[in-house]
This record gives structure tokens, C-alpha cells and sequence, in this order.
């Protein structure tokens, strides 16, 4: 982590989290609050909420109107599309309601959810509380995730099933003889009887690109 002042927050935005990463940008009315987590590179769109407990990694894109709420990791380089839904507690109740409050009493209630790296999640996706989803996974728009995800997998649908597999670029694989190659020239096999894939050799990164610097805001 970094001294804020090398974090670019928005005139409008609201940031009580002194967790940010260098070079990660915060735009206007979003509310980041204290005990969140953001790494380095980020880029936080307008109306978003992070909620204190949540952890986010480097170089992740968060598209606006989202909220990231206590217990949601999201680790280096996930994409995040507008107004995605994430959830912690399967069997919600008002806390200030004194018949159910006592549910509240603990952290017994929260069940975390991890987003690997890579991965991206569509517009509008649901992410049901207490789930993984596997590294450069591409969940579908509008796709409602109840169970956790493999590597790779291209999710679709209510609920959303496995309808193909991605490269690292995001898109389809198609495979001759179990072996697929992406748009980036990585090679891909099948393993456990078509249930997964795995790289035929590691992905090498690229250097990371530069963000331009923030505009000017007027005083």
C-alpha cells in the first residue's frame, strides 16, 4: 500500500479506507469504506460501494454502479461489468429486527466469496454468497451463479452452466483432439474427461500497461 496521495480519488467520491494501492483511481460517488482493501492499478467507476472486510487486488477493473460487499475477495486482474450483484449471507434478516438480530450477534452468518485471478464477470451477473469462481473464467450478463466455477469456464444463463471454455483473452476455445489454441498463441488440453482444462505451457505477461495520468479537475 501506498500514501494516498498517490491514489487519484474523485472531488465526489468518499474514500475512508487509507488501504489503496499506487496508482489506482477512485471516480466520482463512490464510497469506499474504512477496512477495504484495493490494491495497485485499480480503477473504481462512478457509484460504487466497497464495503469494509472486502479485498480487492491489483490491476482490477470495477465498471460502475457495483457494490463489493464484506467477505467478497477479488484477486489480481478481475474484471468486474456494471451493476454485477454480489452477496455474503444466504439467509438474510434485518439485524435491528429484534426477533432476528441474534442471527447477528457473530460473523457466523457471513460466507465469503473469492473471484481468482483474471476473471471476468458480465453485466448484471449474480454471485451467490460462499462460492469460488476459477481464474480467466468469463461469466455471461445477466448469468445467476450458485455454484463454484472451474478455470477458464464460459458461464451462461439462470442458473448459469458451462457452456464452453475461454483462453486467456476471454475468448471460445475450440478444441481438436483435446488441444485448443487462443487468439494469444497459449495452447489449452482437456484434462478429467473434458470437466476442465489446463495450459499446455505457463502464460508469460505482458508488461503492464501505463495508465494515463488523471485529468484536472477545476477547483
Amino acid at each position: 500500500m501506498t500514501a494516498l496521495n498517490d491514489v487519484y480519488i474523485h472531488p465526489q467520491a468518499l474514500c475512508e479506507s487509507d488501504q489503496i494501492g499506487a496508482g489506482t483511481r477512485i471516480w466520482a460517488y463512490a464510497h469506499i469504506l474504512k477496512g477495504a482493501v484495493i490494491g495497485m492499478h485499480c480503477n473504481i467507476g462512478d457509484h460504487c460501494f466497497v464495503e469494509g472486510g472486502a479485498q480487492i487486488g491489483n490491476y482490477v477493473t470495477i465498471k460502475n454502479g457495483n457494490m463489493v460487499w464484506e467477505g467478497v475477495t477479488l484477486e489480481d486482474g478481475v474484471f468486474v461489468g456494471p451493476h454485477v450483484f454480489f452477496t455474503n449471507d444466504l439467509y438474510p434478516r434485518s439485524p435491528r429486527y429484534p426477533l432476528t438480530g441474534q442471527r447477528y450477534q457473530d460473523k457466523g452468518w457471513l460466507l465469503p466469496t473469492l473471484v481468482k485471478n483474471g476473471a471476468s464477470l458480465g453485466a448484471g451477473a449474480v454471485i451467490i454468497a460462499g462460492i469460488t469462481i476459477g481464474a480467466f473464467a468469463l461469466i455471461g450478463s445477466g448469468a445467476v451463479v450458485t455454484r463454484s466455477v472451474p478455470a477458464h469456464a464460459l458461464m451462461l444463463g439462470n442458473p448459469a452452466q458451462r457452456v464452453g471454455w475461454v483462453g486467456y483473452s476471454g475468448a471460445p476455445l475450440v478444441f481438436n483432439a483435446g488441444i485448443a489454441l487462443d487468439t494469444d498463441g497459449y495452447q489449452f488440453r482437456l484434462i478429467n474427461n473434458g470437466e476442465a482444462i489446463e495450459p499446455v505451457t505457463p502464460a508469460v505477461p505482458a508488461a503492464p500497461v501505463a495508465a494515463a495520468p488523471p485529468p484536472t479537475i477545476p477547483e
